[in-house]
């Protein structure tokens, strides 16, 4: 059975997700729609998106690290990075870019072998050291000029799936994943 990948993606991202090993992301905005719930006694709530978490955990079964860093504390995505067996969780980074750097040594990377996936301003540092640089669709556009590759879908609606599969595509492991499940 052939497999046609369902999002066009230039030659240049192609070659860069290739090479990639580990995919960082973001979670507000990324991972989530962005909005902040609150529940009457302050306890925080996040929506992630299942098709998401299948992608997330497809990537680390094909070998590629995944990793979450956010400048946000967040009980709910430390939940859900359990849930998902996500080993490498930051949170309350002020500093991505140099917690992006610390990781990438501590797992004897090389700055072209990570995606940084991203939404707003706090992202750009982490994205300007990272191989492929990608933008979710909702992303502020200084953020999304900034990138390499820029999802169809927004954040908390698909977008870090996307992700997944293009890289998966990239890496010529997407027609296995499919007859997996046929």
């Amino acid at each position: 059975m052939s497999y046609k990948h369902y999002i066009d993606v230039p030659a240049d991202v192609t070659a860069r997700a290739a090479q990639v090993r580990l995919v960082v992301f973001d979670v507000d905005g990324t991972l989530t729609d962005g909005r902040l719930w609150y529940a009457e006694d302050g306890r925080e709530t996040k929506v992630f998106h299942v098709h998401d978490g299948l992608g997330l955990k497809r990537l680390q079964a094909n070998g590629v690290h995944v990793a979450i860093i956010t400048a946000r504390i967040s009980h709910p995505v430390a939940l859900r990075a359990e849930e998902l067996d996500i080993a490498h969780v930051y949170q309350g980074q002020k500093d991505k870019r140099g917690c992006l750097r610390q990781l990438i040594e501590a797992l004897g990377l090389t700055p072209e072998q990570v995606a940084f996936v991203g939404d707003d301003l706090p992202d750009l540092p982490a994205m300007g050291i990272s191989g492929l640089a990608i933008a979710v669709a909702n992303a502020h556009p200084w953020v999304a000029e900034r990138a390499h590759w820029r999802t169809n879908l927004s954040g908390g609606y698909g977008a870090a799936r996307e992700v997944c599969d293009m890289i998966l595509a990239a890496q010529g492991k997407a027609a296995a994943e499919l007859e997996r499940w046929l």
